[in-house]
């Protein structure tokens, strides 16, 4: 697993996913997983990546007091017929403030369904810090189908902090997104969430958040666009189980004949826990889009430009 080898298809799914277009392919801390099996993977001084031996996956090491390095992780599927699952855990050490790139790009020509579905498992210890970033992206021409159901659980220490973003550019046909956290004293845990599905695609996104810490936050931020006939729902859970502060927010734009289901629902468990559910649900407003045709656009042109700084 020392040489990356990569195809034009390859070069094209990880310039869609990886951050900075493949400019920091296979340097620093690096692993890439083609097909369902490990094909690559390159340690660092203070990053260390482990094969498991148990289980499909890898076990991701940060020393602690580590900051401002970064561990990129992509996936890619260019098979059809493919259902990877993969298990990884990172452990983040004290003090640590490190950045994990994540994503999976899945091109499928064939008529066989392609699926990765991972699980990531995040320990970080008091005063740890990552950035997580992650795309998920679908291409090819054939009429299997191209799924990706990422599950991630979050274990938050004391003052330790983690902020999520995550993408769904296009092309994926199903996916569920499912995620859920504890957080000790102090702990931030920020999620933000961009999906835009077309055609009959169907998303599912799943938050379960549980406020254990005093002082502990959680912000959930998600926008997305449904065109189509695609169907798109969102499920959100947080627990107030101390003096906490938890905001949950679902914005999404609606097209054509798809459909959108927002189900926010806080629990408070404790008389200072304050928590607030925010959900909109419409349409492009044909103002915004008569303006933008007075400065020269088309009206689809001027529905694009609205969508793309809606999802910005």
């Amino acid at each position: 697993m020392n040489k990356l080898n990569l195809t034009n298809i390859d070069t094209t799914l990880l310039e869609a996913v990886a951050d900075n277009g493949n400019a920091e392919i296979g340097k620093g801390a690096f692993s890439l997983r083609k097909n369902g099996k490990s094909v690559f993977i390159n340690n660092t001084p203070n990053i260390t990546i482990v094969p498991k031996k148990d289980l499909p996956g890898i076990d991701i090491y940060f020393r602690a007091e580590t900051k401002g390095e970064t561990m990129r992780m992509p996936v890619v599927v260019t098979e059809e017929d493919i259902n990877d699952m993969v298990y990884n855990d990172f452990y983040v050490g004290k003090n640590a403030d490190v950045t994990i790139v994540s994503g999976c790009g899945i091109h499928n020509d064939g008529n066989k369904d392609s699926v990765h579905n991972g699980i990531h498992r995040y320990y970080l210890e008091e005063g740890a810090r990552v950035l997580y970033k992650e795309k998920h992206y679908g291409e090819g021409s054939g009429e299997g189908k191209r799924i990706l159901n990422p599950e991630s659980e979050v274990h938050l220490g004391k003052n330790a902090y983690m902020e999520m973003d995550t993408v769904q550019i296009k092309g994926v046909d199903s996916t569920i997104r499912s995620t859920t956290g504890v957080l000790e004293d102090g702990a931030s845990l920020i999620v933000k969430e961009k999906i835009m599905t077309h055609g009959y695609q169907s998303a599912e996104t799943r938050f379960d958040v549980q406020l254990n810490g005093k002082d502990s936050r959680v912000q959930v931020t998600s926008r997305s666009v449904a065109t189509e006939n695609s169907t798109q729902k969102f499920v959100s859970k947080v627990y107030g189980n101390n003096e906490c502060f938890g905001h949950v927010e679902c914005d999404a734009i609606i097209k054509d004949n798809a459909k959108i289901i927002s189900i926010p629902e806080i629990i408070a468990n404790n008389i200072d826990a304050n928590l607030i559910h925010e959900a909109a649900i419409g349409k492009i407003a044909g103002a915004q889009i008569v303006k933008l045709m007075t400065l020269g656009l088309t009206e689809e042109e001027a529905e694009q430009e609205i969508i793309n700084g809606f999802l910005k």
